[in-house]
């Protein structure tokens, strides 16, 4: 066996001992990529997506995004540039991605940058909106015109950013979780100035670490931080509930953990392949008087739907709250006349809507509200 051979075999045995049990069976499944996308060996010349992309703060939802730009060769190390407030985080990104390069200040870090992302917590974003106006208009740095941002922050709308850093092309995302191993959903949008090819390049970025949807109104994006933003939180929440069950029943914690992992996988991948409606799939597991049905009755008798319904529209709420938008959305808040043209024959001209702010028109293909037309 010659030594190349040798290298890669290693090296492929090292990556199969630090994935978990579970996640080889994720990968087996192909709900996750191929390990080597993640644990790479071997780098072949890669054709940069953007020639120069900025990271401005180096958390887990910034290095999910680099991570992969760099395995699936999107990027080459040395065309990244990361900024953090923490020598010690940078310290880490060294470590982790030799050859990215690191700065020690803003506008040194976004430097004849054409996308820079903002991967910091929403309280801070106004003073990285300081520096890059700092740089663009005090020239602290060089600002390239057709600079992109890339917000990865909940919460803060689009125009805050054109108007906090002077930047006209802007795209707003919402990535969650589980981006940080390729699987996550990320919806998005960008101003109308940011052009075909441009939009291209963001989405074969978000891409690299999951699903995409692309949105024409904005509201779309507060929207999704409450399901599939926030959502896995509520599923970590379920996942624990139902582990502590298990192990009160009488099943060890690493049993009762193996079969919940096991089951809310399997039927998520068999809802997605069967593609029915979930109330049929339930239906299908529940027999008449049998043991879902009593387990079911006390759901439902807890109001079980409800109550994940109201922590989705109190999540919807907080992300408008965040962007200081109107927050008297949703059931039991602030009411406002309905329409006269959306008032049935008989309806009466009391009727009220619960969501008092106008709603998105629909996904795709609709006229953006985000920043301002171009000629």
């Amino acid at each position: 066996i010659n030594i190349s051979s040798f290298f890669l075999i290693s090296t492929t045995t090292m990556a199969n001992r630090l994935l978990s049990t579970t996640t080889r069976h994720l990968i087996s499944q192909r709900l996750l990529p191929s390990c080597t996308n993640y644990f790479s060996t071997t780098s072949s010349s890669a054709s940069n997506v953007f020639s120069k992309i900025t990271f401005i703060g180096t958390g887990k939802m910034s290095q999910a995004m680099l991570s992969p730009l760099i395995s699936q060769n999107l990027q080459t190390p040395s065309s990244i540039t990361a900024y953090d407030v923490s020598d010690a985080a940078l310290a880490k990104v060294e470590e982790l991605y030799p050859g990215v390069q690191t700065a020690t200040s803003i506008p040194e870090a976004i430097s004849d940058s054409n996308l820079i992302v903002y991967g910091v917590k929403p309280q801070n974003v106004d003073k990285v909106h300081a520096e890059i106006r700092r740089a663009k208009l005090e020239g602290a740095g060089n600002v390239r015109d057709d600079a992109i941002l890339l917000s990865i922050v909940a919460g803060v709308p689009i125009q805050n950013f054109i108007d906090g850093s002077s930047v006209q092309k802007v795209a707003r995302s919402m990535p969650n979780t589980p981006a940080q191993i390729g699987a996550g959903v990320t919806v998005w949008g960008c101003t109308e100035n940011i052009d075909a090819n441009e939009r291209k390049k963001i989405k074969t970025i978000l891409d690299s670490f999951g699903e995409t949807v692309f949105v024409d109104d904005e509201m779309f994006i507060d929207m999704s931080t409450s399901i599939s933003g926030s959502g896995p939180a509520y599923v970590f929440l379920l996942m624990e509930a139902m582990v502590d069950a298990g192990v009160h029943m009488g099943f060890s914690r690493e049993t009762a953990t193996t079969l919940v992992h096991h089951t809310l996988l399997g039927s998520t991948k068999f809802a997605m392949e069967t593609g029915e409606h979930p109330a049929v799939l339930r239906n299908s597991v529940t027999s008449p008087a049998g043991t879902t049905a009593s387990a079911i009755y006390e759901l439902e008798n807890g109001k079980f739907r409800t109550v994940i319904k109201d922590a989705i529209w109190a999540c919807y709420r907080r992300s408008l709250e965040m962007g200081g938008q109107c927050s008297q959305v949703g059931p039991n808040r602030a009411t406002m006349p309905m329409p006269e043209s959306s008032l049935g024959e008989g309806a009466s001209e009391s009727a009220s809507s619960h969501h008092p702010v106008k709603p998105p028109m629909g996904e795709m293909r609709v006229q953006s509200s985000f920043g301002s037309k171009q000629p």
